[in-house]
């Protein structure tokens, strides 16, 4: 019996010890971010003053999109950390700014008021009703004498005129308070969506030895946060350096503000298109046809809409797959997006709704966005300790935590650049580190961060595809562009002072020398025209043979000599009954495998060159060719 007495004292004992843990709440800020094409990796600190014995700290107002498998912990100190949980807080929810609380409190005050203006609606509608129903003002054998008639024709006059003009007045006040309404809902959804969302909070076990003060850093993985890049690119004139502003988009929607944070941006995952076309083999065979080249889709646009209520929802993300090109959709939901060559799918995901990655089938792409619950489960992740002390003992005693020692890091070089930011090129990625602070609201908004400007030594070169486009595309050469760490991304072009469109820096499929499209310059014309007398079909014994002639003029109208490369094509034939031959190309060099005729020359100004290319197919008189 006193041993049974022993046991449950000591099992109450240990269950009062248990249950007797110090707490506290800990309030941090965002020192540092991260940013990743999609999402960021943010860090905390904060110094705590912990009471011998085990201590829960509770970090809170936290993100509610943290990744908690992503969570660390660091505490530099005299302490041990026993545990890490991750868990969201539907209790207390994150506060809302004052700015969302007054347009929430307008928008309800307008509720009220088109609720009162329905009801003067209905009991105006019965009135009229009522009016209607008894407009009989006799029975059906009852003489009315005139003087009755007019009497009561004044009446239902005046009353009727008085309801319908109060119908109006009502019809108009009703169209005013929902302009309001709508006005009101715009601005609130550019700076929140409308869902309430939990507070995310990370809670600590740690245990201290005696009374201390040590030193707290969080890290952790958090979505509905972004950047892309994109470019301005300048050009003077064809004899000038290339100027190049490179620029950090960046949206955060995570529903906490970062303030004076330390920013890095890693690479780690209009109307008319500035890209110059590609040219398609043409391969020739029985029943084939040659290449189409309308089909191809440069330019994406469109609007992005809630599944919910159907209206338009700004701050989305659009990303083109397998690249760093990306949009974001206005305050109308609607967006516009270059597509580099071979690049067909797109990917559009928003705070609080599902993700979707759709290929590309249209100029025009309307999207639609499902809401997203999210979870609320409690994650147990990795801790990290630093007491050498308690190292030893806790390895591989609590479950699912991974001590590490304090590494000493060593101190970074701290030479002044010329540009306002730090790249550090690693295995995999490359980041950039802004040098001066930045505070980024919750907010949905795209923030643009000017990260450098470049002066790029660039030859110039003129480049038509006019089987495609009789336009001639200014191309910038240029070399060793690999130390300036640049990503796919979309640019505007500003050429002798004038915006002239979008092009894409397509990085993936550049070589030694990077080739931007400055868009099309109408100062140089080009006409391709058929030659019909040069266009013949004729019987050969048991041969059909028909020929085909083509002329192309370009005519420099700039004042400079330009160079220029023109491009045209030959089919290429895929049997032996088949022949393809070449009778002129104006000189031009021939790629047999290819078909690829192409001519490059200077021209000077106000002249103009002339091009043939003739070319004469052979077959078999019983079979049907499709030639072009």
């Amino acid at each position: 019996m006193k041993v049974f007495n022993l046991i449950v004292l000591c099992l109450l004992f240990g269950h009062t010890y248990a249950s007797e843990f110090n707490k506290k709440e800990v309030k941090t800020e965002v020192k540092a971010a991260t940013v990743f094409i999609e999402g960021a990796q943010l860090s905390r600190e904060k110094s705590v003053e912990l009471m011998p014995g085990v201590t829960l700290l509770t970090f809170v107002n936290l993100s509610p999109f943290i990744d908690a498998k992503s969570v660390q912990v660091k505490a530099i100190g005299d302490v041990t950390v026993l545990s890490v949980n991750h868990q969201q807080n539907f209790i207390d929810k994150l506060d809302k700014p004052k700015e969302i609380i007054a347009i929430e409190s307008k928008l309800k005050d307008l509720n009220k008021q088109l609720r009162l203006e329905e009801v003067y609606m209905s009991i105006i509608n019965e009135e009229l009703s009522l009016l209607k129903e008894n407009c009989a003002i006799s029975g059906k054998y009852n003489q009315v004498s005139m003087a009755n008639l007019k009497e009561a024709s004044d009446f239902y006059s005046t009353k009727l005129t008085a309801l319908k003009l109060k119908k109006i007045e009502r019809e108009n006040t009703q169209s005013e308070l929902m302009k309001k309404r709508s006005g009101l809902e715009n601005q609130l959804k550019t700076i929140s969506s409308k869902k309430i969302y939990a507070n995310g909070e990370i809670v600590v076990k740690v245990e201290a030895k005696s009374k201390t003060i040590s030193k707290f850093e969080l890290s952790y993985f958090v979505g509905n946060a972004g950047w892309f890049p994109s470019y301005d690119i300048r050009a003077k004139n064809i004899n000038e350096p290339l100027e190049l502003i490179y620029k950090a988009n960046l949206r955060q929607d995570t529903k906490v503000a970062w303030n004076n944070v330390k920013l890095k941006f890693s690479s780690s995952n209009p109307k008319i298109s500035g890209v110059a076309p590609e040219l398609k083999p043409y391969f020739l065979d029985y029943n084939s046809h040659p290449p189409v080249y309308n089909r191809s889709i440069n330019l994406v646009s469109g609007q992005v809409v809630s599944a919910d209520d159907g209206l338009a929802l700004p701050g989305v993300s659009v990303f083109v797959v397998g690249s760093t090109i990306g949009a974001v959709t206005d305050i109308n939901g609607r967006y516009s997006i270059t597509l580099p060559a071979n690049s067909n799918q797109l990917t559009y995901s928003f705070v609080g709704m599902k993700s979707q990655t759709l290929a590309v089938s249209s100029s025009v792409m309307n999207v639609t966005l499902e809401t997203e619950n999210v979870g609320m489960d409690e994650v147990v992740v990795t801790g990290y300790g630093v007491s050498k002390r308690n190292l030893r003992a806790l390895q591989g005693q609590v479950a699912g935590v991974n001590i590490k020692k304090k590494e000493r890091v060593k101190s970074r070089s701290n030479s002044s650049l010329s540009i306002p930011f730090q790249t550090r090129e690693k295995q995999m990625n490359v980041e950039f580190e802004i040098q001066t602070p930045y505070s980024v609201k919750s907010d949905n908004k795209n923030y643009s961060v000017d990260m450098a400007v470049y002066e790029l030594p660039a030859s110039y070169q003129y480049f038509c595809i006019p089987k495609i486009n009789q336009d001639a595309f200014l191309i910038a050469n240029i070399n060793e562009w690999g130390k300036y760490k640049l990503l796919e991304g979309e640019a505007n072009i500003f050429f002798e002072g004038t915006f002239v469109g979008k092009t894409l820096l397509d990085i993936q499929n550049a070589s030694d020398t990077l080739q931007i499209s400055m868009g099309s310059d109408k100062n140089v014309s080009i006409k391709r025209e058929k030659l019909k007398d040069f266009t013949t079909r004729q019987f050969i014994g048991s041969k059909k043979e028909e020929a085909r002639a083509w002329r192309t003029t370009i005519k420099n109208n700039k004042s400079q000599t330009i160079q220029m490369i023109v491009l045209d094509q030959v089919p290429v034939s895929q049997l032996e009954e088949i022949e393809v031959e070449i009778q002129k190309i104006s000189g031009a060099k021939q790629d047999k495998e290819q078909g690829e005729i192409k001519w490059e020359f200077s021209l000077e100004p106000t002249k103009k060159k002339e091009l043939e290319l003739r070319y004469s197919v052979k077959y078999p008189k019983s079979r049907r060719l499709i030639i072009e």
